[in-house]
């Protein structure tokens, strides 16, 4: 098992390296078709929301302590699951150019 502070360095790696990917989509976006171009920015913007819960949990992590660290891993491992697969939706959709 990890110790805390592995448990939040990983998750904020993670977490740097889905902006970078997020990043990316928007400069892919930002070159689509019109049509295209705002639904994309619709769901880039979920992905922002979804981004900015997962940086508020970590600042969660860093102050909990006790039997309130248990509770917040459990939220944070949601939050990071939910977040992982609503990316991986949107990468896809990104690289076959569908509409979303």
């Amino acid at each position: 098992m990890k110790t805390k502070d592995e448990y939040i360095e990983s998750l904020a790696s993670e977490l740097k390296e889905w902006s970078a990917q997020i990043d990316h989509l928007a400069a892919k976006a930002d070159n689509a078709s019109a049509h295209l171009k705002h639904q994309y920015i619709e769901e880039l913007n979920e992905l922002r929301t979804r981004q900015h819960e997962a940086s508020l949990k970590i600042k969660e992590l860093e102050e909990a302590g006790g039997d309130a660290w248990e509770t917040i891993t459990e939220t944070a491992d949601k939050v990071w699951s939910e977040l992982r697969s609503c990316i991986a939706s949107v990468v896809s959709k990104f690289n076959d150019n569908k509409p979303i």
